[in-house]
């Protein structure tokens, strides 16, 4: 499976509707960016279950200021929809590949938990 071009039209659903979902935010004139696409790509190849998407930063300013991308290339990987990883830097293929294991063995029952006790802490502070 190629990789998909995400808008802000488009990434909500995108990551609502799929289980696992890989975002690449980049730009043409990032070298890091470039040195990152083929192994993004070569992933997409490897893993069809899970959708690789990319969000060009220049075409796409206002979504990557709602995000808060302040580096690129960054890389973040939604489960269920929900972030569980974001990091900006080019990930060497063997690295992208343990992200890739590390949010498909997620406990989701056990993120959610975590998640709503931060929100419990939160309410009382």
């Amino acid at each position: 499976m190629a990789t998909t071009a995400l808008t802000a039209d488009t990434i909500a659903d995108t990551i609502k509707d799929n289980d696992i979902v890989l975002v690449d935010f980049w730009a043409s004139w990032c070298g890091p960016c470039r040195m990152f696409g083929p192994v993004f790509e070569a992933s997409s190849e490897q893993h069809p279950e899970i959708v690789h998407a990319k969000v060009d930063t220049e075409a796409e300013q206002q979504l990557a200021a709602e995000l808060q991308i302040t580096s690129i290339p960054t890389l973040m990987a939604f489960r269920d929809g929900i972030l569980v990883f974001n990091q900006a830097g080019a990930l060497p293929a063997p690295a992208l590949e343990q992200v890739v294991s590390a949010v498909k063995e997620l406990d989701m029952d056990e993120v959610r938990a975590q998640i709503a006790a931060r929100q419990g802490a939160t309410a009382q502070a």
